[in-house]
């Protein structure tokens, strides 16, 4: 682990390079953008094979069958979130933290929740490693965190094959939803926002490629 764990100039200059590169793909939220060139992705990926690539903006295969999100995706999610700092945020799929990373290093109060025991702990002893302290739970994302609820924003950071009722339930009104839906091998990024009414306004963002949400399952 002593190689993932440097973050030396090199590395530095690699994610200057990486946030121009978003910048060009049309990224413009100036916190998103400095909290990507502040976070080390390279120590979100454990095959040191990988580690020349991890500012590369592609996806990475994870324990579990899982995957860390190529950059843009991340940022793009994060940008629709719009969030400030000290907003709670809810975050389905924790995966290899690094999107939870980003979001902290957003100020915000992170919330996150992983299905798969093994990653969850790993991700967990991650995060502490770094100084990172959001706030971790492994359980099924599709049932939230009621005790925990309501939160300012919502995002879910897998394929959801409908909105899960129960995340929009914890949303406070004016909340966001940022959800990718559809059950092929490609999702419509969904931002919904809950109304005083009770009513929730969605827009499409376009698609996107996500590993499955399951309902109901935690291992």
């Amino acid at each position: 682990m002593a190689t993932t764990e440097k973050d030396d100039y090199r590395h530095q200059g690699l994610r200057r390079r990486l946030v121009d590169l978003l910048k060009k793909k049309g990224i413009k939220d100036q916190p998103v953008l400095k909290a990507i060139g502040t976070i080390p992705r390279h120590r979100f990926i454990d095959d040191t094979a990988f580690l020349e690539l991890a500012y590369q903006d592609i996806a990475f295969p994870i324990p579990c069958g899982q995957t860390i999100s190529q950059p843009y995706t991340v940022a793009f999610q994060s940008e629709l979130l719009q969030v400030r700092p000290g907003m709670k945020v809810l975050e389905i799929g924790t995966g290899s933290g690094y999107q939870t990373a980003v979001l902290c290093e957003l100020g915000c109060k992170v919330f996150s929740i992983e299905r798969h025991r093994p990653l969850y702990l790993q991700t967990k002893d991650r995060l502490m490693g770094m100084g990172v302290r959001p706030n971790l739970y492994f359980g099924d994302g599709y049932k939230g965190l009621p005790k925990e609820a309501p939160f300012d924003r919502v995002l879910v950071t897998c394929g959801a094959p409908k909105v899960p009722e129960d995340l929009l339930g914890q949303l406070k009104v004016g909340g966001l939803l940022v959800v990718p839906v559809g059950e092929g091998e490609e999702q419509r990024m969904l931002v919904l926002e809950r109304q005083e009414d009770g009513s929730f306004r969605s827009d499409d963002h376009g698609l996107f490629r996500f590993v499955p949400m399951l309902a109901d399952k935690a291992s």
